[in-house]
């Protein structure tokens, strides 16, 4: 084999196109020039792993055809690609995850939500049984398939509206060899659950909706707006019409003591907190804010 292993001039090359050139989002702040270069490099290599990971890892070795793959990759981030497309990978909540176009990439924030969520059951009396956790608007199943790796005893039910998520989220189970552990089902927020096994008798209710407003649509991110599906962010005219049918509907699936616990958009959390203390549905209301101070997760107990 024509081994390069640091083809000369080939990373410095990379790595000085990255730094003058890429532009990445807030929202994912793992990568950095440097991440994304280590990430592109095992991906050319073809052994894919998150950006989170990549940098912890020895670059491998690159024959001629590996170097001008990992060229052609850099040009694909360059030009918008997300580099969680790329790469076909992205951590959570320490799992390497599966990403790509068929559902949301996983963030970051949302890790509040799934740490919320494994706080909540573990709060349960251990003599309680085996409690019974949905995941509505599950995406690529990230946040279920966390759960069901955190608390082995839970059982999981995921669902959403879009199938090409559905079947994203049973790849990613499958990958993760959690695919006895979690039940997929494709349905419109809670009317997957719609069944007597699920009224009345649920531990504990995820969600991540879509909670984007039609003007803030707008103004997004051309490596999110062309390559992320827009179901996921379309909140409705004011962002808030998914939060709003799950608050409603939500209390109906869970059992008295059962939880709620949901992310909001920046700016939702303390509308949406007035609008859960008024509803008279719950015995307890809590917030979980982000590094920046912004409520990013309410979490609910059924009264």
């Amino acid at each position: 084999m024509n081994a390069v292993p640091h083809e000369p001039g080939l990373r410095e090359a990379c790595l000085a196109r990255l730094q003058a050139e890429l532009h990445t989002l807030p929202d994912k702040p793992e990568e950095t020039p440097e991440s994304t270069l280590a990430a592109l490099w095992h991906a050319a290599a073809g052994r894919p792993v998150s950006a989170e990971i990549a940098p912890t890892l020895p670059l491998p070795r690159l024959d001629a055809a590996g170097a001008q793959r990992l060229q052609a990759l850099v040009d694909q981030r360059l030009a918008g690609a997300p580099l969680a497309h790329i790469t076909r990978r992205q951590r959570f909540m320490g799992l390497e995850m599966l990403a790509g176009p068929q559902a949301l990439i996983p963030r970051r924030e949302t890790e509040l939500l799934a740490r919320r969520a494994f706080a909540l059951l573990a709060r349960r009396d251990r003599g309680a049984g085996a409690p019974l956790v949905l995941d509505a608007c599950t995406g690529s199943g990230n946040v279920a398939a966390a759960l069901a790796a955190l608390v082995p005893s839970a059982r999981v039910l995921a669902s959403d509206l879009s199938e090409d998520a559905v079947a994203l989220a049973h790849e990613n189970l499958v990958h993760l060899g959690l695919a006895e552990r979690v039940a997929l089902r494709a349905g419109d927020l809670l009317a997957a659950f719609d069944d007597p096994a699920f009224v009345g008798r649920v531990d504990l209710l995820t969600c991540n909706p879509p909670y984007i407003s039609a003007p803030r649509r707008g103004t997004m991110a051309d490596e999110i707006a062309a390559h992320e599906p827009s179901l996921a962010f379309d909140g409705g005219p004011l962002g808030v019409s998914i939060l709003m049918r799950l608050i409603r509907e939500a209390p109906r699936f869970l059992k008295p003591g059962g939880w709620l616990a949901f992310e909001v958009g920046a700016g939702q959390g303390t509308p949406m907190r007035k609008r859960l203390l008024a509803s008279g549905d719950w015995s307890e209301v809590s917030t979980d804010a982000d590094e920046h101070g912004e409520i990013r997760v309410l979490s609910a107990q059924r009264a």
